[in-house]
């Protein structure tokens, strides 16, 4: 009862400061537009302002707003990382992961890359060259409340921003399909036809086919006409035909239908059970990474600040020039010394957070989410009272606060440091722990 309860209890605070990581976003982006908007070199901020509203600071408040509205049940539509409605779910198979993974690579595709940030800058660079990328990952969609397991793509012609792609999802175990039938995995898949702007959130992304049927079937034809054997039922008006858009506001249209795949038995359980190796739940998100990156950052800019009170005090005067007292006070041996321990200490725990949150654990990542509050909280406050106007060298703490904040807050670095871990005791765990 006691888990069950800090659990609820756990679940508020991260509601709280996801909804707090989005209000900050919408302050940073005010305060990027303000500093911003002048002649000369401040004018290059608004390239992170256009970044920040695209990639962050709508996406947060769709999620916010699709929290409200969007059904929490399975509906037969996938879901983006920001809560809107995806993809339909057009294809169910049955049968193991090993024996997906042999069907699609006999059928001719090739698994993406799991998304990164290497992969995504490659994608990026492979697209403005106009050069082939056969294992380009695809963009997260959303079922049974995680991304994708896996993903299969084939480019058309080498060309990057062309592709038939397919996600698949596995089913959790006793879960049925509404109308009773049992299946393994679900898929969404789709024809990327070009690159361009997302109607609702304005990020670069791919555009896709609006008739889906026609890439459900594509891939239902690869499958059969390269594995002999493979049986296929379709249960026929599985969902109402419908003309709709996505979450990138591409328009999609189905007719409805559901292939089942039947690519070989389905595994019995505990291997159904058991979340299995390409669970998307236990791979490190690229929120997270970012997320203890900043904190890293943020332990660095401790050091040097607290460098600068003992070796460059002249110079930290000149730069902080809104604190009219801080000359009288460094030249004072126990406040000067006192700050720079007090900074080295700051440092030292935020690069502890940082590196415990990398490694998955909730209480870190709790504790940096904090520290971001109290930073943003001070600085708002203070900038709102007039005694500490946020200027270009104040603005990349508060920054690296906000960013830290709208990462750690996220699904996927919630769901990765809440994740169960299986538990060992005694000495022969450990020894096995060791010799992994």
């Amino acid at each position: 009862m006691a888990v069950r309860e800090r659990t609820r209890v756990l679940r508020r605070v991260d509601g709280l400061l996801f909804g707090f990581a989005g209000v900050a976003a919408v302050w940073l982006a005010y305060l990027l537009v303000r500093v911003g908007v002048r002649p000369g070199w401040p004018l290059l901020l608004l390239l992170p302002f256009w970044l920040l509203v695209t990639y962050l600071t709508l996406p947060r408040i769709h999620r916010i707003l699709t929290w409200v509205y969007v059904p929490g049940y399975f509906i037969g539509r996938t879901r983006t990382s920001d809560g809107l409605l995806g993809d339909p779910v057009n294809l169910a198979l049955r049968g193991s992961e090993a024996q997906v993974h042999a069907t699609m690579t006999a059928a001719g595709w090739t698994r993406a890359d799991d998304l990164s940030l290497r992969t995504g800058l490659h994608i990026v660079s492979t697209t403005l060259r106009g050069r082939s990328y056969e294992a380009a990952p695809v963009s997260p969609l959303v079922l049974f409340d995680r991304q994708q397991d896996f993903a299969y793509q084939q480019q058309v012609a080498g060309s990057p921003s062309k592709r038939h792609h397919v996600r698949f999802w596995r089913c959790p175990d006793g879960w049925f399909l509404p109308g009773g039938t049992a299946v393994d995995w679900l898929a969404a898949g789709t024809y990327d036809r070009s690159v361009g702007l997302s109607l609702f959130t304005l990020q670069v992304t791919h555009k896709i086919e609006a008739d889906t049927d026609v890439e459900r079937d594509f891939i239902v034809s690869t499958i059969t006409g390269a594995v002999p054997g493979v049986r296929v039922d379709v249960i026929r008006h599985f969902s109402s035909g419908f003309h709709a858009r996505n979450g990138g506001g591409d328009r999609i249209e189905t007719d409805g239908d559901l292939p089942v795949v039947q690519v070989g038995p389905s595994p019995e359980p505990p291997e159904a059970a058991a979340p299995g190796p390409t669970d998307s739940r236990d791979r490190r998100p690229a929120q997270t990474v970012f997320g203890a990156l900043v904190a890293l950052v943020r332990s660095a800019l401790f050091l040097l600040a607290a460098a600068a009170v003992l070796l460059a005090p002249a110079m930290l005067t000149r730069l902080v020039r809104n604190e009219p007292d801080l000359p009288r006070l460094l030249a004072q041996q126990g406040f000067a010394v006192g700050l720079a321990v007090a900074l080295a200490l700051f440092a030292l725990v935020e690069l502890g957070l940082g590196l415990a949150t990398l490694a998955g654990r909730d209480w870190a990542r709790l504790w940096l989410m904090g520290s971001a509050v109290v930073t943003t909280v001070v600085t708002f406050v203070s900038n709102l009272n007039g005694s500490g106007r946020v200027t270009l060298l104040g603005l990349p703490n508060t920054a690296t606060a906000v960013l830290l904040l709208l990462a750690l807050s996220s699904h996927r670095a919630r769901e990765y440091a809440a994740r169960t871990r299986p538990r060992r005791t005694g000495r022969g765990a450990a020894r096995r722990s060791i010799a992994s």
